[in-house]
């Protein structure tokens, strides 16, 4: 575990005293030195190293080596420069006013490098009814089974929670009204504190809303999907018709937005109303049709009439809503509900997402 911890080298009490607690507010527990001679031994393996300005006045030269954070009380003046150079500090943070940066820095350690940066889908409903949140279930349990992992978001505070969806509505763990989020987030520290559905040996977090309070802001938001990219996980974000400026930033970003759209003429017309909200914001959209038409409308025709290109048909599947009711949501091998999730896993893996239209 100590190859993995940041590294304080910090003389003044006071500087110590807020670095610390930057590092508590992201998650993180580094390891701490009184000077650099103490430190001389974890300088090289430390993953970070941030250093007050009193340490390295006093301390004997070491190793030039990246990953090094000078911090400065108040807006760097005088010798802080020169103190920068001598330490190789990569950037000077000023406490208190740049708090958001230090706590960054303690984050993206904390979440470590992923081989690569992780896919952002969303899933949306064309019409009421339409499936949506069952699909984004699904898709965010077919991903959960890749080496990133999955990551499902609610972002629907009017859709009675997704933990109900997935039968966790009793599980211990934080929803939105429970998250209030601002700058870097640092995933593993919030994972922890999310319920999880587990499968097959894995466990899916999932961030719900709840049956009361608010939905996420949309700096929290944010904050999370894009921790969840930096991890390389795939974020699944289930986004209520009518979005806002909260989830707009998330439909912009998202590699893949899926329309879900029952293949019947009143649900394509509700459809077009939120298509052309999600064209202000991205080209990167699918389509997803659904159950059957009482007069014979295809799942092409459907597409065709909407304008983005057909990911799939999601015929119904048995049984389903049973299950759903109950909280026992699974995949069924080969069913439709699997199929379709796998079909928008690959669509969303390719560079770019879908072809734009």
């Amino acid at each position: 575990m100590t190859e993995v911890r940041p590294l304080v080298v910090a003389t003044d009490e006071t500087v110590l005293e807020e670095i610390l607690r930057v590092a508590a507010v992201a998650g993180c527990e580094p390891e701490c030195a009184p000077d650099l001679a103490a430190a001389r031994v974890r300088w090289a393996r430390a993953p970070l190293v941030v250093l007050d300005q009193a340490a390295v006045r006093a301390g004997p030269d070491l190793p030039r080596r990246g990953g090094v954070v000078l911090i400065s009380k108040g807006a760097p003046e005088g010798d802080v420069w020169r103190h920068a150079y001598n330490s190789g500090a990569d950037r000077i943070i000023a406490l208190p006013d740049e708090e958001s940066a230090l706590a960054e820095e303690f984050a993206d350690v904390l979440d470590g490098p992923a081989e690569r940066a992780g896919r952002v889908i969303g899933v949306i409903g064309g019409s009421g009814g339409a499936g949506a949140s069952v699909l984004a279930g699904a898709v965010a349990l077919a991903a959960d089974e890749d080496p990133g992992g999955g990551l499902l978001i609610d972002c629907d505070p009017l859709g009675g929670g997704v933990d109900l969806l997935l039968g966790l509505e009793k599980a211990e763990g934080r929803r939105w009204p429970e998250v209030r989020l601002t700058g870097r987030v640092s995933l593993p520290a919030l994972l922890g504190d999310l319920p999880q559905h587990r499968h097959g040996g894995r466990g899916l977090p999932v961030l719900s809303c709840g049956r009361d309070g608010p939905g996420p802001t949309a700096e929290a938001l944010s904050a999370v999907v894009a921790a969840g990219r930096r991890a390389g996980r795939a974020v699944v974000c289930d986004l209520p018709r009518g979005f806002g400026a909260e989830e707009a930033a998330v439909v912009a970003d998202a590699d893949l937005v899926v329309l879900v759209v029952p293949v019947e003429s009143r649900a394509c017309m509700a459809a077009k109303q939120v298509m052309r909200r999600l064209a202000a914001y991205t080209d990167r959209i699918g389509i997803v049709a659904c159950g059957r038409s009482p007069v014979g409308f295809t799942a092409q025709e459907t597409a065709a009439l909407l304008g983005p290109p057909l990911l799939a048909f999601m015929a119904p599947e048995r049984g389903l809503a049973v299950t759903v009711e109950n909280g026992e949501f699974r995949l069924k091998n080969r069913g439709p509900l699997a199929k379709t999730a796998e079909i928008v896993l690959t669509a969303a893996r390719r560079e770019g997402g879908v072809a734009p239209r």
